[in-house]
């Protein structure tokens, strides 16, 4: 056991350079999951400026400067802030009013429905197991409006400490965007002259990473505005909050888009029925989402990320479950990182030439 455990270690340790990688990798891993609830703000500046390079890059070559080109995007972050404070936070909060409002209403229809199961499908349905689904039901929906409340009076310092956050994010985009070219240098300074295997990593990723969360980002845009206006033509309430689900979904892939379509279709048939309105609507939406994987994921990540279907899901719910929603929207990224690293770590072989 120990001579393979030796000769495991030999051929994959005796470069430098891999030791070295493997101990930035390590400590890397390690700062992210301990401080990842204090860093949260400094990582997110970074990954903005990251997928805004693409556009400082492009201004300062029509001969605008780079502390033009930075200030230029971050006026439209800036922009786009307050855009969603005060129009699409207002909306959305007065839909989720609105839902809340009709929820007990909902709830009687879906009641009354169950009830009737019994009576339709005696063989399959008992009034008994009906009477248990909707004990469960109240209690899951007691438990939850007492999360609500207590969600609501715990948060006053978690919002104080966002706006805090929403002013200072824009600032370090800004000096990330501008002193770009400095702090890469600094960074450098700390790292090894041969740096082969960072240079071979970094040039995989570089290139997929950064179309990937910006294919990404047009992706929940166009299905968000698709869904919005599908459901605003056809009348559908709570259009905008639905729509924004919608779009969001496409950031989970394979699992996503299938939750997403319970409430869709709950508030349809709450609203029309089993009625014609009712089947167009879901048909609209199978048509977007067909259009989705068929159309859009080809145009935007082609190339892009070569990943087998069981890795994204393992990744899904490894990164997910380490931080959150940034580990979802981050697995497949993160993936690639594996991916590129296991590609690039240099074997005996390679060593050998």
């Amino acid at each position: 056991m120990f001579e393979i455990l030796e000769q495991w270690y030999r051929r994959h340790f005796t470069d430098p350079q891999t030791v070295i990688f493997a101990f930035i990798l390590i400590a890397g891993a390690l700062l992210i999951f301990v401080l990842h609830a204090h860093l949260l703000p400094i990582l997110v500046a970074m990954i903005i400026a990251y997928l805004a390079e693409g556009m400082v890059i492009w201004l300062h070559k029509i001969n605008l400067g780079r502390t033009v080109a930075a200030s230029f995007v971050t006026a439209l972050m800036i922009t786009a802030i307050i855009l969603v404070f005060f129009v699409l936070l207002p909306l959305l909060s007065r839909q989720v009013t609105e839902l809340f409002r009709e929820m007990p209403s909902m709830l009687s229809q879906g009641q009354q429905l169950l009830l009737r199961l019994p009576e339709e499908y005696p063989d399959y349905v008992s009034a008994r197991q009906i009477e248990e689904l909707l004990t469960l039901a109240r209690i899951e929906l007691s438990n939850f409006g007492q999360r609500v409340v207590s969600i609501s009076l715990s948060s006053v310092v978690g919002i104080i400490t966002f706006l805090v956050y929403m002013i200072l994010l824009p600032l370090m985009v800004f000096f990330f965007l501008k002193d770009k070219d400095m702090i890469l240098r600094w960074l450098a300074d700390f790292l090894p002259e041969e740096r082969r295997l960072l240079r071979t990593v970094w040039a995989e990723l570089d290139i997929k990473i950064a179309s990937y969360v910006r294919g990404k980002v047009i992706e929940v845009l166009i299905i968000w505005s698709a869904s919005y206006v599908a459901f605003a033509i056809m009348g559908l309430n709570y259009a905008m909050l639905l729509s924004l689900l919608v779009g969001l979904s496409v950031i989970i892939p394979y699992v996503g888009a299938t939750v997403v379509t319970i409430p869709v279709a709950l508030i349809a048939f709450f609203q029309w029925g089993f009625t014609s309105e009712f089947g167009w609507l879901m048909a609209i939406y199978a048509f977007i989402q067909f259009l989705d994987g068929n159309l859009l994921v080809p145009l935007l990540f082609s190339e892009v990320v070569n990943l087998h279907p069981v890795a994204i899901i393992v990744a899904v719910v490894f990164f997910g479950s380490l931080w959150g929603v940034w580990g979802v929207f981050f697995a497949i990224p993160l993936a690639t990182l594996i991916q590129a690293i296991i590609k690039a770590w240099p074997s005996d072989e390679l060593i050998a030439e």
